[in-house]
């Protein structure tokens, strides 16, 4: 039989950390280990979920709990204690669409606390491996799992207890469980990544994972509008700043790539929501309406040469001929030549938002013009 001192001599806990992404979808990455510390840096660059280009992630992890055994770095299913830092990149050579586990470890003694527990504190940054450490550091100085644990249920209550809810008879308490779930994940995304754009320089909030556009204005983005307006106008300051920067408003975008477009130019309707309920509040907060109105006409008057991933496609046939033909002739871009009753209607959807915000901002000739068009659903 083994004593309980026998077994925690033998305990030796390992931490893998892999530079592979779920989809696998990791184009180059690398990373090191710290032989006295055990802290696992490092980067990788990956194809975004659903869009083009790609992005890359840095990363930084301390541990707390044991001391360090050993460390090392991995390939496919071999390790060893040298080097401490690896490279990896796609096979370009033979065209392989594999993509072998690699990464670090590190390696610990028998936690000499009670819970035999190992804490890791893990930083993520979009600018740099140091930005990534500054980043876990400044957030969380020490490893007090209860501070934090007790800080993030502090937030998450801050964030829901705009909403009251009371119960009423014959109600079930499981439909409280299902509404609030909803509400948290509706509070999950956009997310503020304010400081982390290394895509250009702007004292303006950004905000990612607008994912994706073409279904968060019909929900999300109405909901943040009533329930957290505040944000809501920081996220169209953030949707005019990738205008002023890329010439286009996101259907859809996260990991800072443009992601795909599904039928309209739908941040066309969150801006007007947020125009509409929030002007001058939100101008009073740094929204600059006129620039959001250039945003929104630009996708109502000019195609992009890729409508897959912003703007709109067929907008000749859309002016003249009042619809999106099933086999649309358009030699001006490019973009899925599909959804032409969907896009048909988006499309008036679009235009009857552009001209709301037209009207109110006093530009009758436009707000009569985008009027006529919201009608071509018909």
């Amino acid at each position: 039989m083994t004593t309980p001192a026998e077994a925690n001599a033998t305990l030796s806990p390992l931490i893998l950390a892999d530079l592979s992404d779920l989809p696998d979808s990791r184009i180059n990455g690398s990373i090191s280990v710290d032989h006295s510390t055990g802290r696992i840096s490092g980067s990788g660059t990956f194809s975004p979920s659903f869009g083009i280009g790609s992005y890359t992630l840095h990363f930084c992890a301390d541990f707390q709990g044991a001391a360090i055994r050993d460390t090392g770095v991995f390939m496919n299913d071999r390790a060893g204690s040298e080097p401490k830092n690896l490279s990896v990149m796609q096979d370009g050579v033979n065209n392989s669409p594999e993509i072998l586990p690699a990464g670090a470890w590190t390696r610990f003694h028998a936690p000499n606390s009670n819970d035999k527990s190992i804490l890791a504190r893990v930083g993520v940054s979009f600018i740099s491996v140091a930005q990534a450490c500054h980043n876990a550091e400044t957030e969380i100085p020490t490893f007090d799992f209860d501070a934090v644990h007790t800080a993030a249920q502090d937030a998450w209550t801050d964030t829901l207890s705009a909403i009251e809810v009371t119960p009423g008879p014959g109600v079930e308490a499981s439909l409280q469980t299902v509404f609030w779930s909803g509400v948290y994940r509706a509070s999950i995304s956009p997310q503020d990544y304010t400081g982390e754009n290394p895509l250009w320089q702007s004292s303006e909030p950004y905000y990612d994972s607008y994912y994706c556009i073409w279904d968060s204005f019909r929900s999300i983005h109405s909901l943040i509008t009533i329930v957290d307006p505040v944000s809501q106008i920081r996220m169209m300051r953030s949707l005019i700043d990738i205008y002023r920067h890329e010439g286009w408003l996101p259907d859809c975008r996260m990991s800072l790539c443009k992601g795909f477009t599904q039928g309209g130019s739908n941040a066309d309707i969150v801006l007007a929501d947020a125009y509409l309920k929030l002007g001058s509040i939100a101008q009073a907060q740094g929204v600059e309406w006129q620039t959001a109105y250039e945003a929104v006409r630009t996708d109502a008057e000019v195609e992009p040469a890729n409508w897959a991933v912003q703007g709109r496609g067929g907008l000749t046939s859309w002016k003249e001929l009042h619809y999106i033909p099933t086999d649309d002739y358009d030699p001006y871009g490019v973009g899925p030549f599909t959804r032409s009753i969907s896009r048909t209607v988006e499309y008036a959807y679009d235009d009857f938002c552009i001209a709301e915000m037209a009207q109110g901002l006093g530009y009758m000739a436009d707000a009569q013009k985008y009027f006529g068009r919201a009608e071509y659903w018909r």
